[in-house]
């Protein structure tokens, strides 16, 4: 990632357009939001609002899936 940016400091032009490329790069190559906030010391929204301003789009949301059930039976057994 580029240099390291105070936080909180705002960005914009060049700066902001900079790092708006490389965190696309970073998600696009697997990174999660996450791992790319923590790399580039802004927040999560800070990067989330990146990639969703540079049109990236976003995958689903990680983590185990619950298989789904089968219905409950509507016949009752007697």
């Amino acid at each position: 990632m580029s240099e390291a940016v105070k936080k909180g400091e705002r960005l914009s032009g060049e700066r902001r357009e900079k790092l708006a490329k490389e965190i696309a790069e970073g998600y696009q190559a697997g990174r999660s939001i996450r791992q790319l906030a923590a790399e580039t010391g802004r927040s999560y929204g800070a990067v989330h609002r990146l990639l969703v301003d540079t049109g990236v789009p976003l995958r689903g949301r990680g983590g185990a899936r619950r298989p789904k059930s089968a219905p409950p039976s509507s016949q009752s057994k007697s």
